[in-house]
């Protein structure tokens, strides 16, 4: 209507133009009581009692809970773990000292075996270096007697 300014007056004086702008009061009236009851409904909202502090000190209490038990849950997995690695590494040097108790048993085996072996040798060479069997012996001394007469 700014364009037609001339025609407006004009226009304004139409039966079917007054209709239209009561319609628009009408309207612009709806409009306002809709707009007073918004914000009527928000501050209402704004200004009601909260309980969402209560809410929360629940959940930081649980929060809380679920972290104490994680860290509980990590600390045992933790130690555990260093439990079974110390475990084992007792294992390991108990094996190494049974393996070490074993050689040296066998090696005292070893070296009785070989003195036995030697104090046969010794007597398999005495025996050996003998002149006379050791059973032929009493003969052989009769004879040793004579050629000295």
């Amino acid at each position: 209507m700014d364009k037609f300014d001339d025609k407006a007056d004009g226009l304004k004086k139409l039966p079917g133009l007054q209709a239209v702008n009561a319609q628009d009061v009408e309207f612009e009236e709806a409009l306002k009581d809709f707009r007073a009851s918004i914000h009527a409904w928000s501050d209402a909202a704004y200004n009601r009692p909260r309980t969402l502090a209560q809410e929360v000190t629940h959940r930081s209490w649980r929060l809380a809970a679920g972290w104490a038990s994680g860290c509980v849950l990590v600390a045992g997995s933790v130690s555990g773990g260093l439990f079974e690695r110390q475990h084992r590494a007792e294992l390991a040097r108990f094996a190494a000292a049974q393996h070490e108790v074993h050689r040296q048993k066998e090696l005292r085996d070893q070296l009785a075996r070989e003195v036995d072996e030697e104090d046969l040798l010794a007597k398999v060479d005495s025996d050996v270096s003998r002149q006379v069997p050791s059973a032929m012996e009493p003969l052989a001394q009769m004879m040793a007697e004579d050629e000295t007469k």
